[in-house]
């Protein structure tokens, strides 16, 4: 991951896992949603303008990759990078590490569409949002 960026950081808390004592698939899950948003925000595509805007990012299709166990009292990292970028998308990768062991816990590839909230449909990515993901490719 050359050109990844740390995008989120947090704890795995008891009420994270499941009976099998690890970290549940649905907050590995919200992990990467929040480094999603935060990849977002890094690179101008702000809460605020998506709702000024009255546009946002959707995904379109999700892969996850589970590596390694995460349990109770862990602190994960998330680093981000964009891996293709078309005129209306954007498919970016996580990799959520534990901080400790630098072990590798999952991997998700995600792509996400640009979309009018109004019309309801994809278009072209802003001229200067499509620049600072080509800067990251």
């Amino acid at each position: 991951m050359e050109k990844s960026r740390l995008t989120y950081q947090g704890t795995v808390f008891p009420w994270h896992c499941d009976h099998m004592e690890h970290m549940n698939v649905m907050y590995y899950v919200g992990k990467f949603d929040e480094a999603s948003w935060s990849l977002f925000s890094d690179i101008g595509l702000t809460a605020r303008r998506m709702r000024d805007e009255k546009k946002g990012m959707v995904a379109v299709e999700q892969n996850i990759q589970y590596k390694g166990e995460l349990m109770a009292g862990d602190v994960v990292a998330v680093y981000s990078e964009i891996i293709k970028l078309t005129d209306k998308s954007a498919t970016f990768r996580h990799e959520m590490r534990n901080v400790d062991t630098g072990n590798i816990a999952a991997i998700t590839t995600l792509t996400g569409l640009y979309f009018d909230r109004v019309a309801r449909k994809a278009i072209n990515l802003p001229d200067d949002i499509k620049t600072k993901l080509q800067d990251m490719l």
